[in-house]
């Protein structure tokens, strides 16, 4: 099987992880950066082109889109279905995932618990919007942020008033958000991966922190889920159309809570962290949604 990995990061953890699992399959899979991809967009003949090679020949895509170049990213995936080609991350899927409030009302609108949240809309009063979710502190979040960059906690209104100012005056859309504080700097990560739990872990900020981002210094152990958390992340991967996602979990005392989820999430710290190979597990999604995509032409 030929599969083609969407990737601008060819020696990050995770692409040569996926690397690696593909090539132990007997797949060829290579790496494709897709700012370098040209796109004909054509009713007969759809096709993708990398460096002027035509990519007709690919199987399968694994998209590792990074949140800068999102819309790229999205419109090299649409070619690809436009083409049939079976991919991981659909395009319409990644676009919603990657807008923080769009996903947060899609999973409400399913029933899902998420920490209270409203939109920080120009002119409006942000007293009122730091009541609506419980008062102070607060975390003011932009809506397309990634790592924790763009994530802060707000103690009292100066702070607040602050933040959403500077993120408004950068023209960053930004949700105020209800700070969980029995979470006590923990949440849970946990990878999805065709509507199964692969793998979960805990992930401790550091001391005087409240992102617990690994990047910013956060420790990590493997994670129990409950059943009660298991079911939540399989519907949330269900929910917004996910086949690989990474579900950001906090656990509260109302109960779980779906804090963030992830379109393109990081596999060096969930498989180091608790020895899972997630990599394998989204190359054996890839086999079989091509055997059965396959199956369904002949």
């Amino acid at each position: 099987m030929n599969i083609a990995i969407l990737s601008r990061g060819p020696y990050l953890y995770s692409t040569q992880s996926l690397l690696r699992a593909g090539a132990e399959r007997g797949h060829h899979i290579q790496v494709i950066d897709h700012l370098q991809c040209s796109l004909l967009v054509d009713r007969d003949f759809p096709a993708v082109f990398h460096n002027g090679l035509n990519l007709s020949y690919v199987d399968a895509i694994i998209p590792r889109i990074g949140a800068s170049v999102t819309y790229a990213g999205a419109a090299v995936i649409g070619q690809f279905e436009a083409m049939s080609v079976f991919t991981t991350t659909r395009s319409e899927v990644l676009l919603q995932a990657r807008d923080k409030l769009r996903s947060l009302q899609r999973l409400t609108g399913f029933g899902v618990p998420v920490p209270r949240t409203v939109f920080a809309g120009e002119g409006q009063e942000l007293s009122s919007l730091v009541e609506q979710v419980g008062g102070f502190p607060v975390v003011i979040k932009m809506l397309e942020s990634t790592h924790g960059v763009g994530v802060l906690l707000a103690h009292d209104m100066l702070q607040a008033t602050s933040i959403v100012e500077a993120f408004q005056k950068m023209n960053q859309r930004v949700v105020v958000q209800e700070f969980i504080a029995e979470a006590r700097g923990a949440d849970v990560r946990v990878l999805v991966v065709n509507g199964e739990v692969i793998a979960a872990m805990k992930r401790q900020a550091k001391e005087g922190e409240f992102r617990s981002n690994l990047h910013r210094g956060a420790s990590a152990m493997p994670a129990l889920l409950s059943p009660e958390e298991e079911a939540l992340a399989v519907r949330v991967a269900d929910v917004l159309g996910l086949d690989v996602t990474g579900i950001d979990l906090l656990r509260s005392h109302r109960g779980p809570l779906v804090m963030e989820v992830n379109a393109s999430p990081g596999l060096e710290g969930i498989e180091t962290t608790t020895g899972k190979d997630v990599a394998g597990s989204i190359i054996c999604l890839v086999e079989s949604r091509v055997e059965s995509l396959r199956l369904q032409r002949v």
